[in-house]
Protein backbone atom coordinates (compact mmCIF):
# COMPACT_ATOMS: atom_id res chain seq x y z
CA UNK A 1 0.00 0.00 0.00
CA UNK A 2 1.27 3.46 -0.88
CA UNK A 3 2.18 5.80 1.97
CA UNK A 4 0.21 9.04 2.16
CA UNK A 5 2.94 11.22 0.49
CA UNK A 6 3.45 8.57 -2.18
CA UNK A 7 -0.28 8.37 -2.82
CA UNK A 8 -0.47 12.17 -3.20
CA UNK A 9 2.50 12.11 -5.57
CA UNK A 10 0.88 9.36 -7.60
CA UNK A 11 -2.32 11.38 -7.95
CA UNK A 12 -0.32 14.44 -9.02
CA UNK A 13 1.43 12.47 -11.74
CA UNK A 14 -1.96 11.42 -13.12
CA UNK A 15 -3.36 14.96 -12.99
CA UNK A 16 -2.89 17.51 -15.71
CA UNK A 17 -2.39 21.18 -15.06
CA UNK A 18 -3.19 23.79 -14.22
CA UNK A 19 -2.64 23.21 -10.50
CA UNK A 20 -4.20 25.39 -7.84
CA UNK A 21 -3.03 26.21 -4.31
CA UNK A 22 -5.28 27.61 -1.61
CA UNK A 23 -3.79 29.38 1.40
CA UNK A 24 -5.80 30.25 4.49
CA UNK A 25 -3.46 32.41 6.54
CA UNK A 26 -4.84 33.06 10.01
CA UNK A 27 -3.64 34.47 13.27
CA UNK A 28 -2.86 31.05 14.74
CA UNK A 29 -2.13 28.83 11.74
CA UNK A 30 -1.60 28.70 7.99
CA UNK A 31 -3.34 25.99 5.96
CA UNK A 32 -2.37 25.04 2.41
CA UNK A 33 -4.13 22.75 -0.08
CA UNK A 34 -3.36 21.85 -3.69
CA UNK A 35 -5.97 20.63 -6.15
CA UNK A 36 -5.80 19.66 -9.79
CA UNK A 37 -7.91 21.39 -12.44
CA UNK A 38 -10.64 18.78 -11.94
CA UNK A 39 -10.70 19.37 -8.17
CA UNK A 40 -8.67 16.29 -7.23
CA UNK A 41 -7.09 16.78 -3.83
CA UNK A 42 -3.33 16.46 -4.26
CA UNK A 43 -1.71 17.67 -1.05
CA UNK A 44 -2.20 19.58 2.19
CA UNK A 45 0.12 21.16 4.75
CA UNK A 46 -0.12 23.30 7.86
CA UNK A 47 2.13 26.00 9.30
CA UNK A 48 2.15 28.61 12.03
CA UNK A 49 0.67 32.12 12.40
CA UNK A 50 0.44 34.17 9.19
CA UNK A 51 -1.26 37.49 9.97
CA UNK A 52 0.48 40.10 7.78
CA UNK A 53 -0.68 42.97 9.99
CA UNK A 54 1.11 41.54 13.00
CA UNK A 55 4.27 40.38 11.19
CA UNK A 56 4.46 40.91 7.43
CA UNK A 57 7.84 39.28 6.77
CA UNK A 58 7.17 36.44 9.18
CA UNK A 59 3.75 35.78 7.64
CA UNK A 60 5.21 35.63 4.12
CA UNK A 61 7.88 33.21 5.30
CA UNK A 62 5.25 30.98 6.92
CA UNK A 63 3.07 31.08 3.81
CA UNK A 64 5.95 30.09 1.53
CA UNK A 65 7.20 27.37 3.87
CA UNK A 66 3.72 25.86 4.08
CA UNK A 67 3.24 26.12 0.30
CA UNK A 68 6.63 24.47 -0.33
CA UNK A 69 5.74 21.66 2.06
CA UNK A 70 2.48 20.96 0.23
CA UNK A 71 4.09 21.22 -3.22
CA UNK A 72 6.96 18.97 -2.18
CA UNK A 73 4.55 16.18 -1.25
CA UNK A 74 3.49 15.89 -4.90
CA UNK A 75 6.76 16.80 -6.60
CA UNK A 76 5.57 20.17 -7.89
CA UNK A 77 7.50 23.42 -8.00
CA UNK A 78 5.56 26.40 -6.70
CA UNK A 79 6.17 28.07 -10.09
CA UNK A 80 3.82 25.47 -11.57
CA UNK A 81 0.96 26.41 -9.27
CA UNK A 82 -1.62 29.20 -9.37
CA UNK A 83 -2.06 30.47 -5.82
CA UNK A 84 -5.12 31.93 -4.16
CA UNK A 85 -4.56 33.40 -0.72
CA UNK A 86 -6.94 34.51 2.00
CA UNK A 87 -4.73 36.26 4.53
CA UNK A 88 -5.59 37.67 7.95
CA UNK A 89 -4.59 41.28 8.45
CA UNK A 90 -5.59 42.56 4.99
CA UNK A 91 -7.93 45.42 5.82
CA UNK A 92 -7.42 47.47 2.63
CA UNK A 93 -6.09 46.76 -0.86
CA UNK A 94 -2.69 48.00 0.32
CA UNK A 95 -2.06 44.77 2.20
CA UNK A 96 -2.93 42.63 -0.82
CA UNK A 97 -0.79 44.81 -3.08
CA UNK A 98 2.20 44.35 -0.77
CA UNK A 99 1.93 40.59 -1.14
CA UNK A 100 1.60 40.82 -4.93
CA UNK A 101 4.57 43.22 -5.04
CA UNK A 102 6.64 40.67 -3.12
CA UNK A 103 6.74 38.64 -6.37
CA UNK A 104 6.21 35.27 -4.71
CA UNK A 105 7.33 32.34 -6.89
CA UNK A 106 3.98 31.10 -8.18
CA UNK A 107 2.50 30.88 -11.66
CA UNK A 108 0.03 33.55 -10.51
CA UNK A 109 -1.10 35.03 -7.21
CA UNK A 110 -4.60 36.16 -6.22
CA UNK A 111 -4.78 37.69 -2.74
CA UNK A 112 -7.59 38.94 -0.53
CA UNK A 113 -8.73 39.07 3.06
CA UNK A 114 -9.17 35.71 4.79
CA UNK A 115 -12.82 36.56 5.44
CA UNK A 116 -13.42 37.02 1.70
CA UNK A 117 -11.88 33.62 0.95
CA UNK A 118 -13.98 32.03 3.69
CA UNK A 119 -17.17 33.60 2.33
CA UNK A 120 -16.40 32.50 -1.23
CA UNK A 121 -15.90 28.96 0.04
CA UNK A 122 -18.92 28.93 2.33
CA UNK A 123 -21.31 29.89 -0.48
CA UNK A 124 -19.29 28.69 -3.51
CA UNK A 125 -19.00 32.27 -4.70
CA UNK A 126 -22.68 33.07 -4.17
CA UNK A 127 -24.41 35.49 -1.82
CA UNK A 128 -24.28 35.02 1.93
CA UNK A 129 -22.59 36.12 5.10
CA UNK A 130 -20.03 34.64 7.45
CA UNK A 131 -18.98 35.42 10.98
CA UNK A 132 -15.52 34.18 11.87
CA UNK A 133 -14.94 33.53 15.54
CA UNK A 134 -11.36 32.30 15.68
CA UNK A 135 -8.29 33.94 17.14
CA UNK A 136 -9.84 37.15 15.76
CA UNK A 137 -13.40 37.96 14.73
CA UNK A 138 -15.02 39.53 11.68
CA UNK A 139 -18.33 39.62 9.87
CA UNK A 140 -18.28 39.56 6.08
CA UNK A 141 -20.97 39.24 3.43
CA UNK A 142 -21.30 39.18 -0.33
CA UNK A 143 -24.68 40.50 -1.47
CA UNK A 144 -25.24 41.07 -5.16
CA UNK A 145 -21.50 41.28 -5.72
CA UNK A 146 -21.10 43.99 -3.07
CA UNK A 147 -18.87 43.40 -0.06
CA UNK A 148 -19.96 44.20 3.45
CA UNK A 149 -17.50 44.01 6.33
CA UNK A 150 -18.08 44.59 10.03
CA UNK A 151 -15.52 44.12 12.74
CA UNK A 152 -12.15 42.73 11.74
CA UNK A 153 -10.26 45.61 13.34
CA UNK A 154 -7.67 43.38 14.96
CA UNK A 155 -6.82 42.75 18.59
CA UNK A 156 -5.95 46.33 19.51
CA UNK A 157 -9.19 47.87 18.23
CA UNK A 158 -11.73 45.07 18.17
CA UNK A 159 -11.95 41.30 17.64
CA UNK A 160 -14.90 41.28 20.06
CA UNK A 161 -16.06 37.78 20.88
CA UNK A 162 -12.96 36.19 19.37
CA UNK A 163 -10.75 33.60 21.01
CA UNK A 164 -8.16 36.26 21.80
CA UNK A 165 -10.86 38.53 23.24
CA UNK A 166 -12.29 35.72 25.38
CA UNK A 167 -8.86 34.77 26.69
CA UNK A 168 -7.89 38.39 27.30
CA UNK A 169 -10.97 38.90 29.43
CA UNK A 170 -10.12 35.79 31.43
CA UNK A 171 -6.59 37.04 32.10
CA UNK A 172 -7.89 40.49 33.07
CA UNK A 173 -10.22 38.87 35.59
CA UNK A 174 -7.29 36.88 36.93
CA UNK A 175 -5.44 40.15 37.54
CA UNK A 176 -8.44 41.53 39.43
CA UNK A 177 -8.56 38.37 41.54
CA UNK A 178 -4.90 38.79 42.48
CA UNK A 179 -5.83 42.22 43.86
CA UNK A 180 -8.70 40.72 45.82
CA UNK A 181 -11.29 42.51 43.67
CA UNK A 182 -12.87 39.32 42.31
CA UNK A 183 -13.71 36.05 44.00
CA UNK A 184 -11.46 33.34 42.50
CA UNK A 185 -13.20 30.58 40.56
CA UNK A 186 -11.86 27.51 38.79
CA UNK A 187 -11.33 29.62 35.67
CA UNK A 188 -9.25 32.19 37.55
CA UNK A 189 -7.18 29.48 39.24
CA UNK A 190 -6.49 27.69 35.94
CA UNK A 191 -5.47 30.90 34.19
CA UNK A 192 -3.08 31.89 36.96
CA UNK A 193 -1.54 28.41 36.93
CA UNK A 194 -0.48 29.05 33.33
CA UNK A 195 0.46 32.72 33.53
CA UNK A 196 1.95 32.89 37.02
CA UNK A 197 0.20 33.22 40.33
CA UNK A 198 1.64 36.55 41.42
CA UNK A 199 1.75 40.14 40.16
CA UNK A 200 5.31 39.95 38.80
CA UNK A 201 4.83 36.73 36.83
CA UNK A 202 1.50 37.80 35.38
CA UNK A 203 2.93 41.19 34.34
CA UNK A 204 5.87 39.53 32.63
CA UNK A 205 3.57 37.06 30.86
CA UNK A 206 1.33 39.84 29.57
CA UNK A 207 4.30 41.84 28.24
CA UNK A 208 5.14 39.02 25.84
CA UNK A 209 1.62 37.76 25.12
CA UNK A 210 0.21 37.84 21.59
CA UNK A 211 -3.38 37.28 20.47
CA UNK A 212 -2.76 33.56 19.96
CA UNK A 213 -1.49 33.31 23.55
CA UNK A 214 -4.72 34.78 24.88
CA UNK A 215 -6.76 32.61 22.50
CA UNK A 216 -5.35 29.45 24.10
CA UNK A 217 -7.58 30.15 27.12
CA UNK A 218 -10.82 30.26 25.11
CA UNK A 219 -11.61 26.51 25.34
CA UNK A 220 -11.09 26.68 29.09
CA UNK A 221 -13.44 29.65 29.40
CA UNK A 222 -16.22 27.81 27.53
CA UNK A 223 -15.63 24.64 29.54
CA UNK A 224 -15.87 26.55 32.81
CA UNK A 225 -18.96 28.44 31.63
CA UNK A 226 -20.71 25.15 30.83
CA UNK A 227 -19.98 24.04 34.40
CA UNK A 228 -21.53 27.15 35.88
CA UNK A 229 -18.35 29.11 36.62
CA UNK A 230 -19.67 32.65 37.07
CA UNK A 231 -16.61 34.35 35.56
CA UNK A 232 -16.63 32.05 32.55
CA UNK A 233 -20.35 32.56 32.06
CA UNK A 234 -20.02 36.34 32.12
CA UNK A 235 -17.30 36.27 29.46
CA UNK A 236 -19.13 33.83 27.19
CA UNK A 237 -22.44 35.70 27.40
CA UNK A 238 -20.77 39.01 26.52
CA UNK A 239 -18.77 37.36 23.74
CA UNK A 240 -21.89 35.73 22.29
CA UNK A 241 -23.57 39.12 22.25
CA UNK A 242 -20.68 40.52 20.22
CA UNK A 243 -20.80 37.62 17.74
CA UNK A 244 -24.59 37.98 17.48
CA UNK A 245 -24.16 41.68 16.71
CA UNK A 246 -21.82 40.86 13.81
CA UNK A 247 -24.31 38.39 12.38
CA UNK A 248 -27.23 40.78 12.84
CA UNK A 249 -25.35 43.54 11.03
CA UNK A 250 -24.87 41.26 8.01
CA UNK A 251 -28.53 40.28 7.99
CA UNK A 252 -29.42 43.97 7.98
CA UNK A 253 -27.19 44.42 4.92
CA UNK A 254 -29.09 41.80 2.94
CA UNK A 255 -27.44 38.47 3.76
CA UNK A 256 -30.09 35.73 3.89
CA UNK A 257 -27.94 33.15 5.67
CA UNK A 258 -24.97 33.24 8.00
CA UNK A 259 -22.20 30.65 8.37
CA UNK A 260 -20.40 30.70 11.70
CA UNK A 261 -16.76 29.77 11.16
CA UNK A 262 -13.54 29.54 13.13
CA UNK A 263 -12.35 27.68 16.18
CA UNK A 264 -15.28 28.80 18.34
CA UNK A 265 -17.96 28.05 15.74
CA UNK A 266 -19.04 24.85 17.50
CA UNK A 267 -19.33 26.26 21.01
CA UNK A 268 -21.00 29.63 20.43
CA UNK A 269 -24.37 28.65 18.84
CA UNK A 270 -26.24 27.79 22.09
CA UNK A 271 -25.44 31.27 23.42
CA UNK A 272 -26.33 33.30 20.31
CA UNK A 273 -29.42 35.50 20.00
CA UNK A 274 -32.43 33.73 18.52
CA UNK A 275 -32.64 35.75 15.28
CA UNK A 276 -29.01 35.04 14.43
CA UNK A 277 -29.30 31.39 15.42
CA UNK A 278 -32.24 30.96 13.00
CA UNK A 279 -30.14 32.31 10.12
CA UNK A 280 -27.22 29.90 10.63
CA UNK A 281 -26.32 27.63 7.70
CA UNK A 282 -23.64 25.01 7.09
CA UNK A 283 -20.75 26.14 4.85
CA UNK A 284 -20.43 24.44 1.46
CA UNK A 285 -16.62 24.56 1.57
CA UNK A 286 -13.89 25.96 3.80
CA UNK A 287 -11.65 29.00 3.41
CA UNK A 288 -8.82 27.00 1.82
CA UNK A 289 -11.09 25.84 -0.99
CA UNK A 290 -12.44 29.40 -1.15
CA UNK A 291 -8.89 30.56 -1.87
CA UNK A 292 -8.60 27.90 -4.57
CA UNK A 293 -11.83 29.22 -6.08
CA UNK A 294 -10.26 32.69 -6.12
CA UNK A 295 -7.24 31.34 -7.99
CA UNK A 296 -9.48 29.52 -10.50
CA UNK A 297 -11.46 32.70 -11.12
CA UNK A 298 -8.18 34.53 -11.72
CA UNK A 299 -7.46 32.06 -14.54
CA UNK A 300 -10.91 32.48 -16.09
CA UNK A 301 -12.20 29.11 -14.87
CA UNK A 302 -15.48 28.43 -13.06
CA UNK A 303 -15.04 28.93 -9.34
CA UNK A 304 -16.11 25.41 -8.48
CA UNK A 305 -14.78 22.26 -10.13
CA UNK A 306 -17.95 20.17 -9.76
Amino acid sequence: MLSLPARFASMASMSTGPFFLGIDGGGSRCRARIRGADGTLLAEAMGGPSNIYQDFEGALATIMNTAHEAAGKVGLATEQIHAGMGIAGIVTSVGADKIVDAALPFASVTVDNDAYAACVGAFSGGDGGIVIAGTGSIGFALVGGVRHMVGGWGFQLGDHGSGAWVGHHAVRRAALALDGLLQPTRLITEVLSRTGGNRLDLSRWSEQAKPKDYAQFAPLVFECAAQGDVQGMMIVIEGAGAISNLGRALLARGAKAICLLGGLSQVYPPYLDADVKRALAEPQADAVDGAIMMARRGQGLPEHWS
